[in-house]
């Protein structure tokens, strides 16, 4: 009978997506939230520099 396990779970890629890490856990709307603030602060910084 053939095997219903799909092609990723067989060559390790699933297992390693649920591997425990000893990393800080960060949510995804900190990342964001992150990246956003960060964009404006590079676009007020490049608005400055052009403007000055």
């Amino acid at each position: 009978m053939a095997s219903l396990a799909s092609p990723q779970s067989q060559a390790g890629v699933l297992s390693f997506y649920d591997a425990p890490t000893n990393g800080p856990k960060i949510g995804p709307k900190i990342v964001l939230v992150t990246i956003i603030v960060l964009a404006i602060i590079i676009l007020v910084i490049n608005h400055f520099v052009v403007y000055a």
